[in-house]
């Protein structure tokens, strides 16, 4: 089996100001040439490198010098998350997405990459040969070396939220005119988030006060299996219950309720209750789960005492939710470019007007906490 083959920068075959250099890191010759016959029919992307292992990937990076790195996690000689920190020290500009098979054990492994420099995971199908698990794996692997591979354009201009600073003076504010906040205190907290969600996640847990009377919803893009992980990372964050949500369940104050993979997570009323309600209806944004649908929702339950988050994210999902939020009155605030991996979905909502405050990461927390405590940001 063929050890590696490298691709000199400027030795790209599409005629592209500046090509996304692809490093591909596999045991599988057939499912590196796959992806490499994937990727290299698609204008803009090159393929720098392909390795068989973690060990020929940390010799070649330095040469090849990707922008993004498809990183198996199980190989012989040295395996995904023993060359993570290799490759990072060697290439730390490149964006690493970790790939594994949809098992628990690869889910846990891949959310411990991301707590280590991995920049977003994806879950491979059994077999990629398969037409539609196949189709599904390159139209969202493509989308997110896409995503990951375009350098940052930041603006620096400041916003006003009727004629007052709602939000820091940051890139990512532009000349955008943001929402009034509710005048209703909220009753739910709705969470959207994908491309970087994890580790976005994360830091917002562990910023959250620990009691803020509310139930917690988390739509992240996500297969299943990995969503049940994520959900025991985010409790040890959050240091309170968290659980994949169940069709039924009585939403509580202060347990945060996680989407699972392949189900749309939707709150309906019960009585003088919220309760989860799962959904396996069409994707949204070739998204299931998707966060239109949980916001969407959310307002019609809790209408002006709804409180959206968007975070980092590839796309636009959120968008039309934040809608309906907008539309009952609710209040929705999302991360800002500068410390967003991707600034597509909260961009989304900023760009349409529906957002009321665009924050640094380190300030969400701080901030929804005053929303959700009856003060303004």
């Amino acid at each position: 089996m063929s050890a590696d083959a490298l691709s000199k920068p400027g030795g790209a075959p599409h005629l592209v100001a500046h090509p996304i250099r692809v490093m591909l890191v596999d045991d599988s010759a057939v499912v590196r040439g796959m992806v490499a016959r994937w990727l290299s029919s698609e204008a803009g992307i090159v393929i720098a490198a392909s390795c068989m292992n973690g060990k020929i990937a940390v010799g070649a990076v330095e040469r090849a010098q990707p922008d993004v790195i498809v990183l198996d996690i199980e190989m012989p000689e040295m395996d995904g998350l023993t060359a993570l920190p290799l490759l990072l020290a060697k290439a730390p500009a490149a964006k690493i997405i970790m790939a594994s098979t949809l098992t628990l054990a690869s889910a846990e492994v891949s959310l411990r990459a991301l707590t280590m420099g991995a920049t977003d995971t994806i879950g491979k199908p059994s077999s990629v040969a398969a037409a539609d698990a196949g189709e599904q794996y390159r139209r969202e692997l493509i989308q997110k070396i896409r995503a990951l591979g375009q350098p940052k354009q930041v603006s620096h201009s400041v916003s006003a939220v009727a004629g007052k600073e709602h939000g820091p003076s940051g890139p990512s504010t532009g000349s955008r005119v943001l929402r009034p906040i509710s005048a209703v205190r909220p009753k739910v907290l709705c969470i959207g988030s994908s491309t970087g969600g994890p580790q976005a996640l994360n830091a917002l847990f562990e910023a959250l006060p620990r009691k803020i009377g509310l139930p917690i919803l988390v739509t992240q893009h996500m297969p299943p299996k990995f969503t049940t992980i994520l959900a025991e990372h985010l409790g040890r964050a959050a240091q309170r219950p968290s659980q994949e949500a169940r069709d039924g369940a009585v939403l509580q104050p202060d347990h945060i309720y996680v989407a699972p993979g392949d189900k749309h997570l939707l709150v309906q009323r019960k009585g003088a209750d919220g309760v989860a309600q799962l959904n396996a209806g069409p994707p949204e944004n070739y998204c299931r789960p998707a966060v239109d649908p949980m916001f969407r929702s959310a307002a019609a339950v809790y209408g002006a005492a709804t409180l959206g988050v968007v975070l980092t994210g590839m796309g636009h999902d959120g968008r039309n939710g934040a809608q309906a939020i907008a539309a009952a009155a609710g209040t929705v605030i999302v991360q800002d470019e500068a410390s967003s991996i991707v600034w597509g979905m909260p961009g989304a909502v900023a760009q349409a007007g529906l957002a009321s405050g665009i924050y640094p990461l380190k300030a969400l927390a701080g901030e929804a906490a005053k929303i959700i405590s009856g003060g303004k940001p």
